[in-house]
């Protein structure tokens, strides 16, 4: 009787857990770039996913060395486009990500783009 008292309770317990207790945060997590190359002002697409605006506040290429933010002319779950600034020296530059939520995370992703002369 008692051994099903307490299984009962924690049952309970499990189905009132609020849903920030259960759900972990979304990790965005971006797969491809197209064009993978090209100029300054030339307009790069990026797809993948959990990329929405609740779960991506800053996007940035990177060398390893020096993060240049990006501004992001369209932004949903699934894509973001950006414009290769004028600012950015011709190389291969990573894409990072900065996270919203209550601990923000810097994650350099695994696809890059080359800016070229």
């Amino acid at each position: 009787m008692r051994l099903s008292l307490l299984w009962f309770a924690l049952l309970l317990l499990a189905i009132a857990a609020p849903p920030s207790l259960v759900a972990q945060e979304a990790i965005p997590r971006l797969t491809t770039v197209d064009p993978m190359s090209g100029k300054t002002g030339v307009v790069i697409a990026v797809a993948g996913e959990n990329m929405g605006k609740a779960v991506i506040a800053e996007l940035y290429l990177t060398d390893g060395k020096n993060d240049i933010k990006v501004v992001m002319s369209e932004q949903t779950d699934t894509s973001i486009k950006f414009e290769i600034p004028a600012k950015v020296k011709p190389g291969r530059y990573r894409l990072m990500v900065l996270t919203k939520g209550k601990e923000p995370k810097l994650i350099e992703q695994p696809v890059r783009v080359e800016v070229e002369e």
